[in-house]
Parts: structure tokens; sequence; C-alpha cells
């Protein structure tokens, strides 16, 4: 298992779906992209624990322009109170995918 600390701000991705995302940092990139191969269970996507302003909660990351993306659900978004452009604080985990 590996973890990660960082801040960053919430986006919204209007797509075909409308969903909120925390960009991972650049500097975290290279880590993640090096493990990957290690955890995905296909498509890029690597599982992760994550937790935000205490929080925590299960999901996956997807590669998406050099980075990644990690996804707010709606009910972990409601619990945090946080919105596009709100900096979080983000303690992650990634975790070997369950095969």
């Amino acid at each position: 298992m590996t973890q990660f600390r960082f801040e960053a701000r919430v986006i919204y991705w209007r797509g075909p779906s409308p969903f909120f995302f925390v960009p991972i940092p650049l500097q975290h990139s290279e880590e993640i992209r090096q493990i990957s191969k290690f955890v995905t269970y296909g498509w890029g996507m690597i599982p992760v624990e994550a937790v935000i302003g205490g929080v925590a909660f299960s999901t996956s990351l997807f590669p998406k322009d050099g980075t990644y993306l990690l996804p707010l659900k709606v009910n972990v978004r409601r619990k945090i109170s946080v919105t596009a452009d709100d900096l979080v604080s983000v303690e992650m985990t990634v975790h070997s995918a369950r095969r």
C-alpha cells in the first residue's frame, strides 16, 4: 500500500455524466503511474481509500491528461460540504486490486 497526502481544488466535469473530482497533483502522478501496473484492475483504474474532512470512502482513480482524478461521490460531497473550486486536504491510500 502506498499513501499520499495533498491539497487540491475540487473540479466539476460536465461530461456525459456530471461529476466532481479532486485532481491528483503532478508530483504524485509519476509514483502512481509506476505502481499502476501492480494495482490496476483494468482501463487504468486504481483502487484507493481516501479521507477528506474526516470522511473515509473507497473509490478508484482514473487517468486523465497525464495525472489521475479522484471521484467525489454525492454522499461524500454532502457530508464534507464541498463543491467546485473548494480546496480540500486528502489522505489517500492506493490498494491492490481485488481479483
